[in-house]
């Protein structure tokens, strides 16, 4: 059932449509929003689309990564079967 979720990332709200649980959506606002924190801490004076940018970059750095170290480890598992 499609509900409406409020979340808050880097002080701006956004309301979203979803089938997905509530709880999970902040889950994953809280990480961008503390990713884009992160960036700007680093990086200053930067407009927020360009620190949005750039935190995205780095998540999706950390899911290629993990993702890669999946497919080896079940490479390994396939290959001791």
């Amino acid at each position: 059932m499609e509900q409406k979720v409020v979340v808050e990332v880097f002080g701006e709200k956004f309301s979203l449509k979803t089938d997905q649980d509530p709880e999970y959506l902040q889950k994953l606002a809280a990480l961008v929003d503390k990713e884009m924190r992160a960036v700007s801490r680093q990086v200053n004076n930067l407009p927020p689309v360009r620190v949005g940018v750039l935190a995205a970059l780095k998540i999706a750095d950390e899911y290629f990564q993990i993702r890669k170290d999946f497919e080896e480890m079940a490479d390994l598992v396939r290959k001791n079967k």
